[in-house]
C-alpha cells in the first residue's frame, strides 16, 4: 500500500491506496475554510499550524494500514513552502520509522490523476487546470511527457472567483459564493470585457475582467442583493467565455479526441456545461473527475504515487525539496 500526504495549501489530507488494485481504501481531508475566511484569503502561516495539527490527527485514523506500507508519497511543488514542508516533513518520519521510499508528487500532475482514481489512466489526453493558483491547458501525452501548451498571463480562474467575492463583500471561498450568486443573476444587465478577445495569444488573463468587477461595485455602491446577482454573474460569463474562446482555438489546432477539466474550479456546473457543448461541437470525449476530488485532496496525489511507484521513482527522507514554484 502507499500512503500519501496533501498539504500543499490549506486542505491537510491523508490517503490509503492499495497498489495491486488500484483501491482507494482510507481517504480523509480537513479543510481549513473557515479559519481563513475570517481574514479573507488563505493565511500561509496560519496554514502551516493548522497543518501541523491535522495531519498528526489523519494518520491516527489512517493506523490500521501502516504496517503494510511500501512507500509514502507527498505533494512537494508546487504550493505554500511552508504548508508543504509539513507533508514532507511527516513522509520523511514515516519514511525513516517504516524503511519505505519516499514519492514526490507534483501537485498539478496529481489534479491531472484525479481523474483516474480506483481506475486506469487514460492517455493521450488534453487537460485544462483550473484553480486557485493555475489556469493553464496540459497537453498530456503519457505519465512521462506533459507540455503546458497555454497559461495565465496574471490571475488564475479561481482566483478571479475568490476577488470577485471580496470585493463585493460575500466571503471566503469565493468560488462556490459567486457560481450559486451568478444562477440568480441576470448576465446581461452589466457588459463585462471578455480578456484577450481580438488577440491571437493563445493565454489566458483574468486582471482585466478583475478590474471591470471593482468598477461596478464602485459605482453601484452600497450594493443592493440584485446587483451582487447581476455582478456575479456578468463575471461568470464572461470569464467562462474567454476559457472557452481560447480553448476553442486550441481545439481547432489540435483536434483532441478526449479533453479533461481538472482542478478546484473545475467543479463549477456552469463550466461543466459550457465544455460539455464545445466538446460535443468537436466529437471529444469530456473527462471531469469526481466532485469530491476535484479540489487539493491526498487521494489523487496516491493514484499518481501508483503509477511512479511502477516506474520505481522515489527519493529517500534526506534529498526530497520543496518548491513553491514549478514546472510540469
Amino acid at each position: 500500500m502507499i500512503l500519501s500526504i496533501e498539504s500543499s495549501c490549506d486542505d491537510s489530507s491523508i490517503a490509503i491506496t492499495e497498489i495491486d488494485t488500484k483501491a482507494l481504501l482510507f481517504h480523509r481531508k480537513i479543510s481549513q475554510e473557515s479559519e481563513h475566511a475570517k481574514y479573507g484569503g488563505v493565511v500561509p502561516e496560519l496554514a502551516s499550524r493548522l497543518h501541523a495539527v491535522d495531519l498528526p490527527k489523519l494518520l491516527e485514523e489512517a493506523k490500521p494500514w501502516l504496517d503494510d506500507l511500501k512507500a509514502v508519497a507527498v505533494t512537494n511543488e508546487p504550493g505554500l513552502s511552508v504548508t508543504l514542508l509539513e507533508g514532507v516533513a511527516m513522509a520523511q518520519a514515516l519514511s525513516i520509522a517504516k524503511g519505505v521510499p519516499i514519492i514526490p508528487v507534483n501537485h498539478l500532475k496529481a489534479h491531472i490523476y484525479s481523474l483516474f482514481i480506483e481506475r486506469e489512466a487514460i492517455f493521450p489526453m488534453l487537460v485544462l487546470l483550473i484553480s486557485g493558483g493555475h489556469t493553464m491547458v496540459i497537453d498530456v501525452e503519457s505519465f512521462e511527457r506533459m507540455e503546458v501548451v497555454a497559461s495565465t498571463m496574471d490571475d488564475s480562474f479561481g482566483e478571479s472567483f475568490d476577488k470577485t467575492a471580496k470585493m463585493m463583500g460575500l466571503g471566503y471561498p469565493g468560488g462556490p459564493i459567486v457560481e450559486r450568486l451568478a444562477a440568480k443573476g441576470d448576465p446581461t444587465r452589466f457588459r463585462m470585457p471578455v480578456p484577450l478577445r481580438h488577440s491571437p495569444k493563445i493565454a489566458f488573463s483574468y486582471s482585466g475582467i478583475k478590474n471591470a468587477v471593482r468598477l461596478l461595485v464602485e459605482s453601484h455602491s452600497p450594493l443592493d442583493e440584485r446587483s451582487r446577482a447581476d455582478i456575479a454573474a456578468a463575471f461568470q460569463k464572461a470569464a467562462i467565455e474567454h476559457l472557452l474562446q481560447k480553448c476553442g482555438k486550441i481545439f481547432r489546432e489540435r483536434r483532441p479526441k478526449d479533453f479533461a477539466i481538472v482542478g478546484g474550479a473545475s467543479a463549477n456546473m456552469a463550466v461543466r456545461e459550457a465544455f460539455a457543448n464545445l466538446c460535443g461541437r468537436f466529437d471529444a470525449t469530456l473527462h471531469l473527475a469526481d466532485l469530491r476530488y476535484c479540489s487539493d485532496n491526498a487521494a489523487m496525489v496516491g493514484r499518481y504515487a501508483l503509477d511512479a511507484y511502477e516506474r520505481q521513482l522515489f527519493c529517500d527522507a534526506l534529498t526530497i525539496r520543496v518548491s513553491p514554484r514549478s514546472e510540469l
